[in-house]
């Protein structure tokens, strides 16, 4: 069965056992703080667990594109070196939200294995829970008794919390799981060891292949275990390894989901398959980590230097060392895979071509990037090699690492191809210091939530309202490092969450006797959580929610803003446009967009004019509340891929821009007053950002730019500024003409000068000496120099001041017998404490004021 057939099969199944097949939700995590990535298929499920909200079905099954690279569930260092970790899986899902449980979840689950994919089961082996003392729970015997009807006892194996109790995090719901094992070996093997020995063993090829989650329990902050109400499955299969079992093979790597890219990638490097292990293993990291990269993009996570982006900036890059190391890759590559991974997977997952060229670029550019990043880590490295020591200092590794981000296991390859080493220990003091500072700014510990009221009804309101009567219904405490704060939890509420790039409104809440600020508010797993830095005296008072009327027409101004400037921008540059992300504050809009060029000034008139004629058409808001998917699709409502959208939707609609939004808007565009952008810029290859400002904000920057053209005006006596500025440009050019054949004619007699100091040195012709140039004309005056004589080396110092510097410069009849400025210049660091570098012609290196004495002089002479 290919990969295709074996997906549907398992969507099919479920189907039929009353399943609602859902689409899977995007890769990248949004509007959940402890999340960056969906690592397991429940993650947007996780407000049904939390009880926050109810499901819209109670059976559901999809197949969910998962990332594991970080936190707790991170497979990233096993990648490549076995047959079956992956950083991007497929898990094929199904869930059960208080509807059956274990018994209908194993059975379905030996139906599905033995019946519709007909493996051998002989070959299976089940694991459960042995329960746990300390938590006061006992072997799991219902999943027991479900098993022993269709697996003999010698087959059902129980392990303990670690393997067979499962957790969402340190605290909430858990439950015990059932684990499926599936013995891949040969025959031979099997019959010479039992499969049960080698379950949970990490043997490659005795393997977990799907988890029954039985979720019936929560733990609290303090890690004490309660029953839940309600009980749900979660259960989970790898897709990969189910390939590689139904297609006959002993690894992932050789089943149809990965053995097109290998091929593409052997063809790339001239590199067979199967040969070299290293080279085995590079090319599998590299067909791996394409699939999360590829993932990632067309999920609109680019990559970046900060939280997620710097996870898929890293997994590119890891791939990229893999393939420069060891198959000799010396130019992007990468990027070349793109369209035979779309070819596989664009059936299943349709933004892989809808975003393919934007794929390929942003990959392509980060591999430029990173191939320059190699050649600078590279001349590092040449340089730590020159210090004639054997063992390098793990801080300067370190700072390689960090500065250029140059892999450590590259840096501790080329080191070793140099006979040299580095002090692991001190590398690996310096990164967990690294790790503790940013922990130690982000970790946030929880307490348990504290119920008030038990009304269960949490909605939003604040579309048509901005004060509302509430009631808390629960809050509890938060603590970081520097900060303690608290999150209410209202029975309903006008303050909009931040979400769709708006952020959270503000306000306060207010009761007869206290006034308590709520300074954001934000949406987790379905609850809106409101800000303050205080609790009220008495909770269970009955307050007035007030949100800031004016922050939220400042919001509202915005937010619709970018509606239409979307809008605007598909018309003008072409329907290729589409939104890549967006911030909507109360003082200004951000709006991300891929486009492959820089926005003309041309068009960013026909843009800043097209958005304020329909701000000036005063077109009204058309609200669509709880309007089906389906329905908006066929209006021709504006989908943003990597967004998750439910079944009923909400779309805002102006004239004819129309768009799914939660975001709050003004009644008519004309609210919005004038619509004025103050920069283009790229953020990323192939995504450009704009920055605009409307209404008081917009007003406020023209006056600001009118009064300074005043100015500038009065300033040139004249009322046409562009003439005059003209002129005054024309002036500078001139003398600035004048001032370089000054300064030519200076530096001539400076030369003759110097050419009289020179000394004899080894049969070199030697000039150190102090010199009264500046930094910005050092480069000029030393090639002056160089082409005056030959078999020479001039070392000039300025020790005047704080930006005191020592250039050096080399004749190339000399570079030609391997001397370099650059070696002198890092000696010469080295005996007065500056730092640079240059070439082998020139070279430069500064630092704070310089004592140059006659005993420095001299010992700078030694040197040569």
């Amino acid at each position: 069965m290919n990969s295709k057939e074996l997906r549907q099969s398992f969507l099919n199944f479920f189907e039929e056992k009353g399943h609602k097949i859902i689409p899977s939700a995007p890769i990248v995590v949004k509007n959940d703080p402890t999340l960056m990535f969906t690592n397991a298929g429940m993650n947007q499920f996780k407000n049904v667990f939390l009880g926050n909200s109810p499901s819209n079905y109670t059976r559901i099954a999809n197949s969910q594109k998962c990332l594991r690279v970080s936190g707790k569930h991170n497979d990233l260092e096993e990648v490549g070196l076995d047959t079956y970790h992956h950083t991007m899986f497929e898990m094929l899902g199904s869930w059960s939200f208080n509807d059956y449980f274990k018994q209908d979840s194993i059975d379905w689950a030996w139906e599905f294995l033995t019946k519709i994919c007909r493996l051998d089961e002989e070959r299976l082996y089940i694991t459960i829970f042995q329960g746990d003392k300390k938590d006061n729970i006992s072997k799991d015997k219902e999943s027991l008794e479900a098993w022993s009807k269709h697996v003999p006892n010698d087959r059902i194996i129980s392990f303990g919390k670690l393997d067979n109790f499962w957790e969402m995090g340190d605290s909430g719901p858990c439950g015990p799981c059932s684990e499926i094992h599936y013995d891949n070996r040969t025959k031979e093997e099997r019959s010479s060891l039992s499969g049960r020995d080698l379950v949970n063993q990490n043997h490659p090829e005795v393997i977990e292949i799907w988890n029954l989650v039985f979720i019936e329990y929560s733990r609290d902050s303090k890690g004490s275990l309660s029953k839940l109400p309600d009980s749900h499955v979660d259960t989970g299969m790898g897709f990969e390894r189910l390939c590689m079992i139904m297609q006959s093979c002993q690894s992932n790597y050789d089943t149809d989901l990965f053995k097109p890219i290998l091929n593409k990638i052997s063809i790339d490097s001239n590199t067979k398959y199967g040969v070299n292990e290293n080279n085995d293993i590079a090319m599998r990291v590299i067909s791996d980590h394409l699939r999360a990269v590829c993932f990632s993009i067309s999920d609109g996570q680019l990559p970046s230097n900060t939280k997620a982006g710097y996870v898929i900036r890293r997994i590119l890059r890891r791939a990229v060392r893999y393939g420069y190391t060891y198959l000799k890759f010396k130019k992007p590559f990468l990027y070349r895979l793109v369209d035979t991974f779309t070819e596989i997977m664009s059936e299943q997952f349709c933004e892989l071509s809808s975003q393919s060229k934007l794929i390929k670029e942003v990959i392509k550019q980060e591999e430029e990037s990173f191939f320059k990043t190699l050649e600078d880590g590279l001349r590092k490295i040449d340089l730590f090699s020159r210090q004639n020591q054997a063992q390098i200092s793990g801080a300067q590794v370190f700072e390689l690492y960090d500065t250029f981000g140059f892999p450590v296991d590259l840096t501790k390859l080329i080191l070793n191809e140099k006979g040299l080493s580095f002090d692991m220990k001190e590398f690996e003091n310096c990164m967990q210091k690294q790790k503790n500072r940013s922990k130690g700014a982000t970790k946030l510990i929880m307490d348990d939530w504290i119920t008030v009221h038990s009304k269960k009804e949490e909605s939003f309101i604040g579309y048509n309202k901005n004060e509302q009567d509430i009631s808390i219904n629960r809050y509890r405490k938060v603590k970081s490092k520097d900060n303690e704060f608290y999150q209410l939890v209202f029975d309903k509420t006008p303050f909009y969450p931040e979400g769709g790039g708006q952020v959270g409104e503000k306000g306060c809440i207010v009761s007869e006797i206290e006034s308590i600020e709520i300074y954001d508010t934000k949406k987790e797993n379905d609850l809106i959580l409101h800000f303050t830095k205080k609790l009220p005296k008495n909770l269970s008072s009955d307050f007035i929610a007030k949100v800031d009327i004016d922050k939220r027409k400042s919001s509202s101004r915005n937010h619709s803003a970018t509606h239409l400037l979307h809008e605007s921008l598909r018309e003008i540059l072409g329907n290729h446009i589409e939104q890549k992300g967006s911030l909507v504050e109360e003082e200004y809009l951000r709006f991300d967009f891929n486009h492959f060029n820089k926005v003309s000034s041309e068009d960013i008139d026909q843009l800043e004019n097209l958005v304020n004629k329909k701000i000036l058409n005063n077109l009204s808001l058309e609200e669509f509340i709880d309007l089906d998917i389906n329905e908006a699709k066929q209006m021709g409502a504006m989908m943003l891929f990597g967004e998750k959208y439910n079944e009923t939707v909400r779309m805002i609609q102006f004239g004819t821009s129309k768009e799914l939004c939660g975001g709050t808007h003004v009644q008519a565009t004309g609210e919005i007053g004038i619509f004025k952008i103050i920069n283009e810029t790229s953020i990323a290859s192939g995504i450009r950002r704009i920055e605009a400002l409307t209404g008081k904000e917009a007003f406020n920057y023209l006056k600001k730019e009118n009064n300074q053209l005043v100015k500038i005006k009065e300033m040139l006596k004249s009322q046409d500024p562009i003439k005059g500025i003209e002129k005054i440009l024309f002036q500078n050019k001139e003398n600035e003409k004048i001032i370089l054949e000054l300064k030519n004619e200076s530096f001539n007699q400076i030369v003759n000068k110097l050419k009289s100091k020179i000394e004899l040195i080894n049969n070199i012709n030697v000039i150190v000496e102090q010199i009264d140039v500046s930094k910005k004309d050092i480069k000029s005056l030393c090639m002056q120099l160089r082409k005056s004589h030959n078999n020479l080396i001039a070392i000039l110092i300025n020790a005047k001041n704080e930006n005191s510097f020592v250039a050096a410069c080399i004749t190339d009849d000399l570079i030609q017998k391997e001397f370099s400025a650059n070696d002198l210049i890092q000696k010469i660091g080295q005996l007065i404490n500056v730092k640079g570098g240059g070439g082998a012609p020139f070279s430069i290196a500064g630092g704070a004021q310089l004592n140059i004495t006659d005993s420095v002089i001299s010992n700078i002479k030694s040197l040569i």
